[in-house]
């Protein structure tokens, strides 16, 4: 019965989450995702999109008035993200923010030495993550179905790992960073078409607040009477 519950209600905010798009601001659905329910219905959420990196960020939501506000200061640095970052995707999720790289713009093929493009770019990031210190980045490395399920794990951890290593040569602070390799079991868009494996061959950032971050809201939101 608990189970029926738990995925009656990551459904029903899967329906909000993704009908309400059109009505509701970044911050808002934080607020409603996260009042609804956490991890469980983060687990539902992105499953059911095909989505780990959604999943994980809602999954981490803290909800209501405090979300909301870590929300507004999420859009801001996503904002900043886009306009800075033009190599990457960047997605407002929840209370957090997803962005994407294509494994091209990184890596050189079956490679896991980072390109000068890719120190570009990840240049470009870091100035940003400098400036918002209160959140914690996980750095998710993906594959398309080539070659064997072992070697494409392996791969994708290699990829996390110097990505990871790389932002925490530019100060970034190793505390922040975690790195999660999910080889081809985790694909956004189909291994049947040469385009589908080339965009599955991605780095994702998956970027949520700290402790300090949801302390700090909370404290804002107390003192505004919230």
């Amino acid at each position: 019965m608990k189970k029926i519950k738990l995925l009656l209600t990551g459904l029903s905010i899967a329906a909000i989450f993704f009908a309400g798009c059109k009505t509701m601001n970044k911050s808002q659905k934080g607020a409603v995702i996260g009042t609804a329910g956490g991890a469980a219905a983060g687990a539902v959420i992105g499953k059911a999109a095909g989505n780990t990196a959604l999943g994980a960020i809602i999954g981490a939501t803290v909800g209501g008035v405090t979300g909301a506000i870590i929300g507004r200061q999420m859009d801001k640095q996503a904002e900043e993200i886009k306009k800075e970052v033009p190599d990457a995707e960047v997605v407002r999720v929840g209370e957090g923010i997803v962005i994407e790289f294509k494994s091209q713009i990184l890596f050189g093929f079956d490679q896991s030495n980072l390109t000068s493009a890719a120190r570009a770019n990840l240049d470009k990031l870091v100035v940003i993550l400098q400036k918002y210190p209160d959140t914690d980045i996980e750095v998710q490395g993906h594959t398309d179905s080539k070659g064997t399920t072992r070697y494409n794990e392996a791969l994708s951890e290699r990829r996390a790992a110097a990505v990871s290593y790389y932002l925490s040569g530019k100060s970034i602070t190793a505390s922040r960073l975690s790195i999660n390799g999910f080889g081809e079991t985790m694909p956004k868009y189909s291994n049947s078409t040469e385009e589908g494996q080339t965009q599955n061959r991605r780095v994702e950032f998956l970027i949520s607040a700290n402790e300090k971050m949801k302390a700090d809201a909370a404290k804002e939101a107390e003192k505004n009477g919230e």
